[in-house]
């Protein structure tokens, strides 16, 4: 496995450590919501760390095509899926993003929109 494949690991596994410090926010500022806000951007750092770290060393995969682009939709997915739960967007308007998140990301499947 690659150091930008174990990059991305580390982003994926990020991700429930973002919604359960959103969720002890209870989406109101504060120490965990700075917690959480720190966890996503430090998340969302590290997937330009592993695009240049494969490309520059040349360790460019096939799972590292896969994983990434899903731990990105991963990551925005669990972020708007907890501001749902916390009552600062709509569940209709997540709904719709998530949706098209999906449709994007397979064109040429058969897709829900």
């Amino acid at each position: 496995m690659t150091l930008a494949s174990k990059i991305t690991l580390v982003r994926v596994a990020m991700i429930p450590a973002f919604m359960v410090t959103m969720y002890l926010s209870g989406g109101t500022p504060g120490l965990w919501m700075y917690v959480s806000l720190a966890i996503f951007i430090v998340a969302s750092l590290t997937d330009s760390l592993d695009g240049y770290i494969a490309r520059h060393y040349n360790q460019v995969s096939d799972f590292g095509k896969f994983l990434d682009p899903l731990a990105d939709k991963l990551l925005v997915c669990s972020a708007l899926i907890c501001f749902v739960e916390l009552d600062k967007l709509p569940a209709w308007m997540v709904i719709i993003i998530i949706l098209s998140l999906i449709h994007i990301s397979e064109p040429t499947r058969h897709s829900l929109i």
